[in-house]
């Protein structure tokens, strides 16, 4: 008699139980505080300013390295807080945009502006420059900020038919500098960084001639020149030339060729006589807040008789 088999034991393969991995996740970036300036910009300025932002700790390192000690901390440049651990703020993208389209947003050239105009603002000593009383039977009628544009724009004129003495002026070119910084700076506190961040400037020739320059004026002209260049950027809307003797319209024809698209789209000779100049800036400026000399119908404190 045949026994029956006993069933096979049923050897169950487990295979090692592997641990699921957790979800990634991925924090949300912290999004971008707005302002109607920065609404405008692109896709691919919000990518620069993002990348320029990073770099702001070695910005700071290099600007003030003479500074024993130093480490990176806020600053207040012009009126606006720029934080360099990357603290967002819609100001602050404001003025760092500023360099970055003066770089055509190529942001290792914009954080080397950044840096030599800390340095320079720190060297000079703009702040101080600010707090500066200068004499006004020398200054007074030099330059005004004057009226705002359609744009809300602030308006700054320079009378350079008002400048007297050129002894007196220039003399001391060193205090030139610091004055015309000054009005320069002062221009700024009149923009808000949210709606507005560009000035217009009225350059006004009337009653300059042949013996209107010396040696000292050209070398402060040239420096100051290139100081808004360098250390100012994109700050102007229009730079308008007005007044301009007919004599001296070929020099501007003569430098149109040297000057970037960009710089020349935003200068314009402008013609001569309140119709005349009205014609260019009454499109830009409404008649109340432009000086009757220029076209307007404002009682403006300075004029250029």
């Amino acid at each position: 008699m045949t026994t029956p088999a006993e069933p096979a034991l049923k050897v169950e393969e487990t295979a090692p139980k592997v641990e699921e991995a957790a979800p990634k996740v991925v924090e949300k970036e912290e999004e971008e505080p707005q302002s109607e300036l920065t609404k405008k910009f692109t896709e691919k300025e919000w990518a620069a300013l993002k990348e320029f932002r990073k770099g702001l700790p070695d910005v700071f390192k290099k600007a003030y390295v003479d500074k024993e000690g130093y480490t990176p901390a806020p600053i207040v440049l012009w009126t606006v807080t720029i934080d360099p651990s990357g603290k967002k703020d819609a100001k602050a993208s404001v003025v760092l945009m500023k360099f970055l389209r003066a770089r055509d947003l190529n942001v290792e050239l914009a954080k080397e502006m950044m840096v030599h105009t800390l340095r320079w603002r720190d060297e000079f000593g703009v702040d101080a420059a600010i707090q500066e009383t200068f004499p006004d039977d020398i200054f007074g009628n030099l330059g005004h900020i004057y009226g705002r544009s359609k744009k809300n724009e602030p308006i700054t004129y320079n009378l350079y038919g008002k400048m007297g003495d050129l002894k007196t002026v220039f003399g001391d070119k060193n205090r030139f500098m610091r004055w015309r910084i000054k009005l320069m700076e002062e221009g700024i506190t009149k923009l808000d960084f949210e709606t507005v961040d560009q000035m217009i400037q009225v350059h006004d020739y009337e009653g300059v001639g042949w013996n209107s320059r010396d040696a000292n004026s050209k070398a402060a002209a040239s420096e100051i020149s290139n100081i808004f260049s360098n250390h100012y950027p994109e700050f102007l809307s229009h730079k308008l030339f007005v007044n301009v003797p007919s004599a001296f319209t070929w020099i501007f024809w003569l430098f149109k060729p040297l000057l970037p698209a960009a710089t020349l789209a935003k200068m314009k000779v402008a013609g001569r006589g309140a119709h005349g100049i009205g014609k260019e800036l009454l499109p830009l400026v409404d008649a109340a807040q432009l000086p009757k000399q220029y076209g307007g119908t404002a009682d403006a404190p300075f004029g250029t008789k």
